[in-house]
């Protein structure tokens, strides 16, 4: 049951890390390149570097707040109920991994 509840928290999390990944990656993008939107691979009117750049940020962006939601995820599921999420065969109260 727990694990069950944990997998449905981390779904919900990663949902919202993504909505929040694209809209830091936005932003991102409208103040480093004064535009709107990432422009698209196949945009013949952008050059190498200006797309390799808006998709290195963007890939970047998403995988820092991936990273945060999902230990954030871990940090809360430890707290209350003392496992470690990735950690199936622990028993609660011993310990998990420290800051």
């Amino acid at each position: 049951m727990i694990k069950l509840l944990s997998k449905a928290v981390d779904l919900i999390a990663d949902m919202l890390g993504g909505v929040l990944a694209g809209l830091i990656a936005r932003r991102a993008q409208r103040i480093i390149a004064r535009r709107d939107a990432t422009p698209k691979a196949t945009d013949a009117q952008q050059g190498w570097g200006e797309l390799l750049l808006a998709a290195g940020l963007q890939g970047t962006t998403f995988a820092l707040i991936k990273a945060a939601v999902d230990r954030g995820v871990a940090e809360a599921i430890r707290k209350p109920l003392g496992l470690w999420p990735s950690n199936e065969d622990q028993q609660p109260e011993k310990s998990a991994p420290g800051p």
